[in-house]
Formats: structure tokens, C-alpha cells, sequence
């Protein structure tokens, strides 16, 4: 029989037919079932793996580890707030048309993706455009080379809410150095919707993370630019801050302070006094971030006169889009106490030195769900001091704008269930403050107590 003679030499001859036919069973059984397994990991593969913020995530991993040989996804939901693709080997990127020409080896269908940190928002998302990472094929060749690269590259866009300080930091750097740092600046970034004078104010941070020229996307006309390797989206882990337990190489919040103190020539790392005593020679520096528009302190003189008397060097501030980041980073990092009313100038906290203190005013309208996920919570991974200052109702202007009894005052959350752009009608951007100097007062008294070598001054 011919199946007989397919055995080896070693194999015995005397078989029963039972036997090998048995056998033959049993082998088709075997492979059934491994194309069948094959099958369902290739499905699963193709789909994008959910890792959500504060889920567990031990499926996935157990998901991946299955994988093994097998096609690993190529893009991955790294949170709720984020897709990142990947791909290695002969990879050819198209900025003009926003397309990621990957071999078929990797996949066999297409991928579309916003490289934004804020994928629900769309809003946000109508700045940013869709990219797609695309297999080779008969009908789809891979484009010639014009440029080659032997650093991987990292795509990414700066649409969404450029501008906005706190989303530039929180949607933007802060996943770009958990994307990039572990290159050590070998590394080429590929910006898509750029804007040149936003590339010109963070250039000192994106040269910390990249050694290369940036390559503008939508201005590299047809060029088509070879890299070994790709990553597209960035990693997020949360607002304004790093989870070191989910980045592999345990990066935390000071890292990316540290990062911001060299990008920015920073001098302070701690709220230490020279000799560690403040005096009259030597005092707590007090910044006030000011606010032309909406959420203004109309008391500002008021404050600073009472702060120089409790023995404050007191600065005032007011950032704006054409604001020089290098010269006011410096200037924050010279404070050793730093308040303002909750809005996108607060994210300059982030050039505080260590164990300054930290005092967010927070606005009428039961705010602290967004306040606290915002600054608060940041503040304290970037080892500083919080405290909070809460507007009672007659320290704001919309005391003048509403009787006592409306909703407004007695049930906010009548308001915050209209929607986002009512809450901010209302809340934010038509409110303006006075604090209680009396009351303001405590509080400073309170951050003197707790800033460095600072309780003298408190008595």
C-alpha cells in the first residue's frame, strides 16, 4: 500500500490497516483544529485590541501571547483616548496623502486612524486628518523611494486644539515623550496638520526627543520617504500625566519635567531658599496668572498688596498665544507659589520647581470633577503642593447676573446636563471674580506654612 511506504525506514512494517487508518484520522483531527485555532487568532488579530483606561487589560495579553507566529495586530487601542499603529520592515510613508505603505507580509487589509490623543472627540477630530496604513499589493505596488531614513519615524498630528496650552501639553507632549523618549532622539517625526509657529514654540522639546529636521506631512509634496520602521498615534496614558506602571520603561511625570528643565534651560528643581532660609533679602516668590477675557480677577491689585504683606515677592502674568514659552517657563520656574483661576494657563504649572505650591481658584458651578481631573491630580504627580480656593457666591460676578433662588446657584447640575457649550456659556466664559481678601488671606497663609523652610513666615 502506498501509505504504507510513505512511513520512514525505522518505522515498523507490520501495521494493521486499523492502525493507520486510525492514525490518518487522528492527524486530520490535529490539523483541523490548529487551522481552525489559526483562523480564530488571525480574525482577532485583525480587530483593534482594547486596553481601556483602568480596565483590565489581562485579556489582551493573554490575546497577544496566543498571537505567538501568528500576525500581530498592527494597531492598537492603547486607551480609550488613543489608537497607535505599528509596523517594521520595508515601510514607505506618504505625507501628502497621508497614507503608510507597509508590506503584505504584515497584513492584508487596511487600517485607518487620526494620529490625535483624543480619538472621541470630534470636535477636536475635525482638525485632524485621517491616515491610513496600507498593505502592498497587485493592484497597490509599493511607491519608489525618495528619501531614506535609518531612524524609525513616529506620525502624529498637532491638530485638534492647538493653542490651548493645557491640550498642547496633555494631548500632544506628554504622549509624544511616552511615545518617543525610549528612542533616545533616534528618531524622525512625521507632523501631520502642522503649524509652523506652533512647531517654532515647542522646537526646544521636540529637539530633546528627535535629533532630526521635523518633516512636515501635508508640505512634503509627493516625496515618499522610507523608514525601517513606523509607529503612528501616540501613547496616552491619562489627562496631563504618566501611569509608570504601564510604560515599559517605567517613565513617570518628573521625567518629563526633567525633559521640560533641559528643553528650557530651567534652573530650580526644588523650592529650596539659598541656604534654606527665607528672609527679607531672600522671599517666597508669588506668581498670579492673570486673565484678560473671561474668569478675570477684578481684584488683582487688591491681592497682590495683601500677598507683599505677608512677606511675598509677588509677580503678575498673563499668557497668550504669541507668549515666548522659553521666558515664561523660566519665569514660572522662579516661583515658589503659584495661583490662578482654572483655565488653559495653568498647565504652566508644569515648569513649577519641586514642593512649590500650587493654588487653583476654582469657579462657581460644582466644577470640581473637571477641575480635579485638570491640575489637581497632575499637580500632585509633578511632586508639587495643592491647594484649592473655592468662589463662593458673592465673589463672583454672576451674582449680578442671576437672583439667588435660579439654578445657576441652586442646582448646576441642571446646567451641566445641557451639554458641554452651555456649562462653558455659563460657567466659564461669563464669570468674572473677587475674592475675598480675608478669606484669600488664609490661604496664602496656609501655602506659606507648607512651602519649603516656610513655616516661620506663616506665624
Amino acid at each position: 500500500m502506498k501509505t504504507v511506504r510513505s512511513y520512514p525506514r525505522s518505522e515498523p512494517r507490520r501495521v494493521g490497516n486499523g492502525l493507520i487508518i486510525g492514525s490518518m484520522v487522528l492527524s486530520l483531527c490535529i490539523l483541523s483544529l490548529i487551522r481552525g485555532k489559526s483562523q480564530d487568532l488571525l480574525d482577532r488579530s485583525r480587530r483593534l485590541v482594547s486596553i481601556g483606561e483602568g480596565e483590565d487589560d489581562e485579556g489582551n495579553r493573554v490575546l497577544l501571547e496566543e498571537l505567538g507566529e501568528a500576525k500581530r495586530p498592527m494597531c492598537v487601542e492603547k486607551s480609550r483616548r488613543s489608537d497607535v499603529c505599528e509596523a517594521s520592515g520595508d515601510v514607505r510613508v506618504r505625507g501628502s496623502s497621508q497614507t503608510i505603505f507597509v508590506s503584505p507580509d504584515l497584513t492584508n487589509q487596511e487600517w485607518k486612524m487620526k494620529p490625535y490623543a483624543r480619538k472621541h472627540d470630534e470636535r477636536a477630530l475635525a482638525n485632524v486628518k485621517e491616515w491610513t496604513m496600507k498593505p502592498a499589493s497587485g493592484q497597490t505596488p509599493l511607491p519608489a523611494c525618495t528619501d531614506n531614513h535609518t531612524a524609525p519615524a513616529v506620525v502624529f498630528s498637532i491638530g485638534g486644539y492647538a493653542g490651548n496650552l493645557f491640550h498642547d501639553f496633555t494631548d500632544v507632549l506628554v504622549p509624544l515623550f511616552l511615545t518617543a523618549r525610549r528612542f533616545r532622539g533616534e528618531v524622525q517625526f512625521v507632523v501631520a496638520d502642522a503649524r509652523a509657529w506652533w512647531l517654532s514654540k515647542f522646537s526646544p522639546v521636540l529637539r530633546q526627543l528627535s535629533n532630526y529636521e521635523i518633516v512636515d506631512a501635508d508640505a512634503d509634496e509627493d516625496a515618499v520617504r522610507c523608514f525601517p520602521s513606523v509607529v503612528a498615534g501616540l501613547t496616552f496614558h491619562k489627562e496631563f500625566g504618566v501611569d509608570s506602571t504601564k510604560s515599559p520603561t517605567g517613565y513617570a511625570m518628573a521625567d518629563f519635567k526633567a525633559m521640560l528643565r533641559e528643553a528650557f534651560g530651567l534652573e530650580r528643581e526644588d523650592a529650596e531658599p539659598a541656604g534654606g532660609k527665607w528672609d527679607i533679602r531672600q522671599k517666597p516668590r508669588l506668581l498670579i496668572i492673570s486673565r484678560k477675557d473671561s474668569r478675570v480677577f477684578l481684584n488683582e491689585r487688591g491681592m497682590s498688596d495683601m500677598a507683599m504683606s505677608l512677606g511675598f515677592d509677588v509677580r503678575v502674568a498673563d499668557p497668550d498665544l504669541a507668549t515666548d514659552i522659553g521666558k515664561f517657563a523660566r519665569l514660572v520656574n522662579s516661583a515658589d507659589v503659584l495661583i490662578g483661576v482654572h483655565g488653559a494657563g495653568l498647565a504652566n504649572i508644569v515648569f513649577l520647581p519641586r514642593g512649590a505650591v500650587f493654588i487653583q481658584v476654582v469657579p462657581i458651578g460644582n466644577l470640581d470633577w473637571l477641575t480635579k481631573t485638570t491640575f489637581e491630580n497632575p499637580s500632585l504627580e509633578m511632586e508639587l503642593k495643592y491647594l484649592g480656593y473655592q468662589i463662593q457666591a458673592d465673589e463672583s460676578t454672576l451674582s449680578d447676573q442671576y437672583p439667588k433662588d435660579h439654578p445657576v446657584f441652586t442646582d448646576p447640575q441642571s446646567i451641566h446636563k445641557k451639554g458641554w457649550d452651555e456649562l462653558s456659556r455659563v460657567y466659564l466664559e461669563n464669570q468674572n471674580l473677587k475674592p475675598h481678601l480675608s478669606r484669600l488671606r488664609l490661604t496664602f497663609l496656609e501655602a506659606l506654612k507648607i512651602l519649603p523652610h516656610g513655616g516661620a513666615l506663616a506665624q
